[in-house]
């Protein structure tokens, strides 16, 4: 969450921020609210005085009517005191819903804009976009004629969007994560292997909304606990309620697990196959830093992001993601988007965000510099390294042949034992 001191002090900013990215919230309404609860603070510390000087007085009574008349101011003020505390706790409450509703503020060189349509494509990968000689298909034609996915049978045991990979598939899965991992611990992250589950007050910390009619999140009846959508919700958890020294920082985690979205309202042509499912491997970078590394760990997210798929010799463009197209935590958002024949065009495979002190202020992640009174909020970032069902979108339809096989993208060759995917 955004600091209420910036707020305060940079009121039309925020009212702007918040236009731009398409956020309703009423900042006037928590000015006024902010205004009620000084108000209603200063009440209470001057019944508070009152009944502190009245408590003395009781001693000083010279007779028992007296000390009666005070005895019974005293109780007057504690029922004042009592409800002004319940004003102030009911005002507090309004205030960090709204508070909690402002997303971070915006980093000024990112694009302008309602939606996706505003985004800025600002440079492309290694690997040029193919020219068939063929007709090619798309991934779920190709998977169903080389046995590789088994939809219908998925959406049988868990319902639609969910699906079983099969034979090869399966192979591709497991060789991209460990390509990825494996270019990451290079990079100076520590793997974990995360849990599928994470406290709803975790959640909240990382900016997901856990219930609701807006929520992405599969939350689990009767607990506090839901299905995590991203590795960065555990991997920000970590650090909830903890401080770390400033030497620790930066703290470069990647992380495995499965995520599992709603995908509410997704449909069509674009959201077909792989694409948007509600269940899906991946492998997400994470980083703790000190603000003032935060843009540069931005960057090496996206260094990285760009290695991967251009050893992968997948072509992609990548984008400045526009305001209004920004999750709340995010300062600043790149994705990457890759060629893919069967949409006919560009499709999101990774995204990296910079979230600076944002989620640290909800999770209560600090460090502290030695010999220095207090703690600082760290900055976190996130970034995709590989969503499996993306990648494998883009692998299949890329590296299709006219005669209907795959080949195999060379540096997962050795992990898969086989150069060329085809009918038995």
């Amino acid at each position: 969450m955004l600091d209420r001191k910036y707020i305060l002090e940079n009121v039309e900013l925020v009212k702007k921020n918040c236009l731009e990215r398409g956020a309703k919230v009423d900042v006037d309404r928590f000015m006024a609210l902010e205004s009620f609860r000084k108000e209603k603070q200063t009440q209470i510390d001057e019944f508070n005085r009152l009944a502190n000087e009245v408590s003395k007085s009781i001693g000083k009574a010279k007779t028992p009517e007296e000390k009666q008349a005070c005895v019974e101011e005293g109780r007057k003020l504690r029922e004042s005191t009592a409800v002004a505390k319940s004003e102030h706790d009911t005002i507090c409450e309004e205030l960090d819903l709204i508070h909690r509703m402002m997303p971070n503020m915006t980093h000024p060189d990112a694009p302008v804009g309602a939606d996706d349509q505003s985004n800025t494509e600002i440079a492309f990968g290694k690997t040029p976009v193919p020219k068939f000689d063929f007709m090619p298909k798309d991934h779920v034609e190709l998977a169903e004629q080389l046995d590789l996915i088994d939809f219908d049978s998925g959406a049988r045991v868990a319902g639609a969007g969910f699906y079983f990979l099969k034979n090869e598939a399966v192979l591709l899965e497991l060789a991209l994560q460990r390509y990825a991992v494996e270019i990451l611990m290079n990079a100076g992250f520590t793997p974990m292997s995360t849990p599928d589950v994470a406290r709803n007050d975790v959640l909240q910390g990382t900016g997901y909304i856990p219930r609701g009619n807006e929520t992405q999140i599969y939350s689990i009846e009767n607990t506090d606990l839901s299905l995590v959508a991203t590795a960065e919700i555990t991997l920000g958890g970590i650090l909830a309620d903890r401080t770390v020294g400033k030497e620790e920082l930066p703290l470069r985690l990647c992380g495995i697990s499965h995520c599992f979205r709603t995908e509410a309202g997704a449909a069509g042509r674009a959201s077909r196959g792989l694409y948007r499912v509600h269940q899906f491997t991946k492998v997400e970078m994470f980083a703790f830093t000190l603000p003032e590394e935060s843009e540069a760990m931005h960057q090496e997210m996206l260094s990285l992001e760009c290695r991967i798929f251009d050893g992968l010799g997948i072509p992609y463009r990548i984008v400045d993601t526009a305001t209004g197209d920004l999750g709340g935590p995010a300062y600043r958002k790149y994705d990457l988007e890759a060629w893919m024949p069967g949409r006919g065009g560009y499709g999101e495979v990774t995204s990296t965000s910079n979230c600076t002190d944002y989620q640290a202020r909800r999770l209560n992640a600090r460090y502290k510099v030695k010999g220095e009174k207090g703690t600082n909020f760290v900055h976190t970032l996130n970034g995709t390294a590989i969503a499996i069902s993306r990648a494998l979108v883009a692998i299949l339809e890329l590296y299709q042949q006219g005669d209907g096989s795959i080949l195999v993208p060379e540096v997962l060759r050795p992990m898969i034992g086989k150069d060329c995917i085809a009918r038995p």
